[in-house]
């Protein structure tokens, strides 16, 4: 048996990602910012990280984060663009943005949308991933949260988005065998809530599969620039560029 530790110095505590949240919205999201991230970090510790294996540290700061990815709140995808927030954090790390005037203006909760991208971005921080599924000649984009959109729970009484398990990805799983999602709502491979949806890459473009032609209809109304699913076939992302940014780089 060894005398020290046979794990490089690189850990594992040192592999979970920090993510600095900051908000630069001046529209009032409907809840406190400092609850709205305790309600997401529990949401992780005793929710989503025991189910896909992605634990994560949030932190309240003004701005990125040196060695942190970011989830920054703006008002609108507009604002986002003139004030430089683009694909990627300015070193190039995972970045999710979510548009509080655009969400409010859609009826929805921002806490939901905040769950929503945080939840996608851990299982798939390069927005890059793709499954096989029921149908031939089809890559399913990997998010988790896209096929049971509309659909949450209450974290210490903050709306949390619902997500789908590794076993949604599955089709050997037969109809009512196993859990497929958090809130045990759907109950088969790749099925879809009616206020869901799940977009594949086929013949080389995106199309999207809905759960319901009223969603389709209201997707169809949102504004989604500046998701991360705009930026999923972009062969070379746009780094952010904010004078925030810099100032508190190198904040520890």
């Amino acid at each position: 048996m060894p005398d020290k530790s046979s794990m490089h110095p690189f850990s594992y505590k040192n592999r979970v990602p920090r993510i600095a949240c900051f908000n630069n919205a001046k529209t009032p999201m409907g809840v406190e910012f400092d609850a709205l991230i305790a309600a997401m970090q529990k949401f992780v510790d005793e929710h989503f990280a025991p189910v896909w294996g992605t634990p994560a540290e949030l932190v309240k700061s003004t701005g990125f984060l040196k060695g942190a990815w970011a989830m920054a709140f703006l008002d609108s995808a507009k604002d986002g663009d003139l004030e430089g927030y683009h694909d990627v954090t300015p070193e190039g790390l995972p970045m999710s943005k979510v548009f509080v005037k655009n969400i409010l203006k859609q009826k929805d909760q921002v806490s939901v949308a905040a769950s929503h991208e945080l939840a996608e971005m851990l299982v798939d921080p390069a927005a890059n991933l793709y499954s096989t599924g029921p149908k031939k000649n089809r890559l399913y984009d990997y998010e988790v949260a896209d096929p049971v959109e509309e659909l949450f729970f209450k974290v210490d009484g903050i709306a949390m988005t619902d997500f789908v398990y590794p076993s949604y990805f599955e089709t050997f799983h037969k109809k009512g065998s196993t859990r497929f999602d958090h809130m045990e709502i759907l109950d088969r491979p790749f099925d879809l809530h009616e206020g869901g949806y799940q977009s594949y890459w086929t013949h080389g473009k995106e199309e999207t599969e809905w759960g319901s032609k009223a969603k389709k209809v209201r997707f169809q109304q949102e504004d989604r620039r500046g998701h991360r699913s705009t930026f999923r076939h972009k062969r070379k992302r746009k780094v952010s560029k904010v004078a925030k940014a810099h100032a508190a780089a190198g904040a520890k």
